[in-house]
């Protein structure tokens, strides 16, 4: 016969597995589309094929990955209940435009990733309220140029990647606030070196070359063969019109609420045994049948999980009275 304290050691194993179970269910209560740890403070969308964010990300989630999926747009108010994000990985989707004020809410952020989408351009204070941001990544998208104090708020920034766009120039004093920056990445870039608008970046670059930051020889001019530090005023010479530093986001690129999903190929399941479960704002577009599957075999774990922690706690009751 179990003795009493194995009886026990095994209803705390069951009570752990329950909790466990619970936490999972409610993380994944928006269909089992997404997944994350037992504290709910990292959750994994990555690679979901999504269209749109899940609404039913927990408040308390400090890590959020949503990179690798088919993002074209984004709601300027989807992460304004994220006030404790501290990584958002949105890299690898196909982002044409950010909304004004889409990260206004995020100051505690220190990691943010959007390298590898369709940018074109930046609203003017996109990064304003990101002072505790360390790294950012805009590579390998389409950016045309930069704001002006695009990047005056983050102080802190330590990486910072600027890669395979389509960048002529930089604004003037575009990168005067970085003073703790190790490592910024330029490579790739059509640097036009005919014109004088280049000569406020070659001379912060040689400065920066001289004090030790990594990465201020990756900039190359598109003609000549020459980096952008080794350019003079004598080089640049020609008094060139700069491209629009500020263009505005049209109003109709922001994401309306209601959408989250769209044409997702998959077999269809009775909408209305799902609606109130899933909890999407646009229900006519429902997840997958392997993630049906994933989010059943997980309430049915939950379920076996409590009937087994219900018998644990009837045998101790029974064996302590006859004892």
């Amino acid at each position: 016969m179990m003795g009493p304290v194995l009886a026990a050691c095994l209803l705390i194993i069951l009570s752990t597995a329950w909790i466990s179970q619970a936490n999972e269910a409610l993380c994944k209560k928006d269909g089992g589309v997404c997944s994350c740890n037992n504290n709910k403070n990292s959750v994994d969308c990555s690679s979901k094929r999504l269209t749109a964010i899940p609404i039913n990300i927990p408040t308390d989630t400090e890590n959020l990955k949503l990179n690798y999926n088919k993002l074209s747009k984004l709601s300027p108010t989807v992460f304004h209940h994220l006030t404790k994000l501290r990584q958002l990985y949105l890299s690898n989707n196909q982002l044409q435009a950010l909304p004004i004020g889409v990260f206004d809410q995020l100051v505690n952020l220190t990691d943010l990733r959007l390298n590898q989408n369709q940018l074109q351009s930046l609203p003017d204070g996109v990064f304003d309220k990101l002072t505790s941001l360390t790294q950012l990544t805009l590579d390998q998208n389409e950016l045309q140029s930069l704001p002006h104090g695009v990047f005056d708020s983050l102080t802190k920034l330590t990486y910072l990647s600027l890669n395979s766009n389509q960048l002529k120039r930089v604004p003037e004093e575009a990168f005067d606030s970085l003073e703790k920056l190790k490592m910024l990445q330029l490579q790739e870039n059509p640097w036009d070196c005919t014109c004088n608008g280049i000569i406020y970046m070659a001379k912060w670059l040689k400065k920066k070359a001289d004090e030790g930051l990594g990465g201020v020889d990756t900039a190359g001019c598109e003609k000549g063969g020459k980096a952008v530090l080794e350019i003079t005023e004598k080089d640049a010479a020609s008094d060139c019109v700069s491209p629009n530093t500020t263009t505005a986001i049209p109003i109709g690129t922001m994401t309306p609420a209601s959408v989250i999903y769209d044409d997702i190929h998959e077999i269809k399941v009775p909408q209305e045994n799902f609606q109130k479960f899933l909890g999407y704002q646009e229900p006519d577009h429902l997840p997958t049948q392997p993630q049906c599957l994933m989010s059943i075999s997980g309430y049915l774990g939950l379920m076996m999980s409590l009937m087994l922690t219900s018998a644990a706690i009837l045998y101790v009751f029974h064996f302590l009275k006859k004892a």
